[in-house]
């Protein structure tokens, strides 16, 4: 194998899904606190929260995948699994910092929208590291 091609094991795909969360989790953080500046600051609606969070979620999602994803094929399983992985690790952290673990239709609904976030995401990556 030449010393710029990239390998196609399932070591290094796992590798590329752990990076995924882990920088998805680190810019979710960041986003979560500029937007609770941003909202305690202009005093917005705490009913825009929901929307405002996905928006974070998926961008996080995107993000992470473009800068993780890099070894080609399945690149919409590997950013759906990271989408996944993301939510679970997100509901996880989340639940720390808020002081309590609610299990409820949320947590689901934001388990489907992180998979489907992660599978455009994925296929988005596949698309820009192929041209």
């Amino acid at each position: 194998m030449k010393k710029n091609e990239l390998s196609v094991e399932p070591k290094y795909y796992a590798m590329e899904i752990v990076k995924a969360v882990i920088i998805g989790l680190v810019i979710s953080l960041v986003l979560v606190l500029g937007a609770a500046f941003i909202i305690k600051t202009f005093n917005i609606d705490t009913g825009a929260m929901p929307v405002i969070n996905q928006i974070i979620r998926t961008v996080s999602i995107l993000v992470a995948c473009l800068l993780s994803l890099r070894r080609p094929g399945n690149g919409w399983l590997r950013g759906m699994i990271a989408g996944l992985v993301y939510s679970i690790f997100a509901y996880i952290v989340f639940s720390l910092l808020g002081g309590g673990f609610d299990f409820d239709i949320t947590l689901l609904n934001n388990t489907v929208i992180g998979m489907a976030a992660g599978l455009a995401s994925g296929i988005i990556s596949m698309l820009i590291r192929r041209n």
